[in-house]
């Protein structure tokens, strides 16, 4: 498989498959793609179409293989990037919900749950993860621009959960609330921040959707009724 990258802040992946070669992603990613390609549709079982609806997924994957040689694309829903990272059995990928677009390779997936259950339920969006494993290539939605940061052991990164897009090693992650009545409520920063320690890989979005999905909603004009 070839893959390239295009389309600058409004990027797609554009797949290069051989014939036999297969792509997944999920139900209603495909953008366009050449003759020859076919799609079949699967669960996977309702324990895992349960798992990928909890991490803002589709409940359905698609697979895509190639009869003969032919290309096909896959667009972002956002304006952001797309980053390929890529997956091997010593090294699985963590992302954050929503950030999938595709993957290919031998790749498989489960619903990851952070270890401070208390810290992670109100934390809201840093809770819920989802762990890539196996051996391949996997394609993420990245709200903005990328930011990636290699963490020494130890070493600390104090971040606004909707920027977290992935980790990847033994990195530990955690929700904590923000200290002091009036930085709480002044601050505007909202109750929690996720705290990622090293060692290992992170990647940061600069523009996460839901921060200016609320933006834009409070720059609309709203009915007094």
């Amino acid at each position: 498989m070839k893959y390239d990258i295009k389309g600058g802040n409004l990027p797609v992946v554009l797949i290069t498959l051989e014939p036999g070669e297969t792509i997944e992603c999920e139900a209603g990613a495909m953008s366009w793609m050449d003759e020859g390609i076919e799609m079949q549709t699967e669960g996977g079982g309702i324990g895992k179409m349960f798992g990928r609806l909890l991490t803002n997924e589709s409940a359905f994957v698609n697979h895509y293989t190639a009869r003969v040689k032919g290309e096909i694309a896959f667009a972002g829903k956002f304006p952001g990037s797309i980053r390929a990272i890529r997956v091997t059995p010593s090294e699985p990928l963590y992302i954050q919900k929503g950030a999938y677009l595709c993957s290919m390779g031998k790749i498989n997936s489960e619903v990851y749950l952070q270890k401070k259950f208390g810290g992670g339920l109100f934390g809201g969006e840093g809770f819920l993860m989802r762990k890539y494993f196996g051996d391949g290539i996997v394609f993420l939605e990245v709200d903005g621009s990328a930011i990636d940061y290699v963490l020494e052991p130890g070493q600390k990164k104090i971040v606004d959960t909707g920027h977290v897009v992935a980790l990847q090693g033994d990195m530990s992650l955690d929700i904590v609330q923000i200290k002091g009545v009036k930085n709480v409520l002044l601050g505007g920063e909202g109750l929690f921040n996720t705290v990622i320690t090293g060692p290992g890989k992170l990647t940061l979005q600069t523009m996460p959707v839901s921060q200016t999905a609320m933006l834009l909603y409070n720059l609309m004009p709203h009915s007094s009724s």
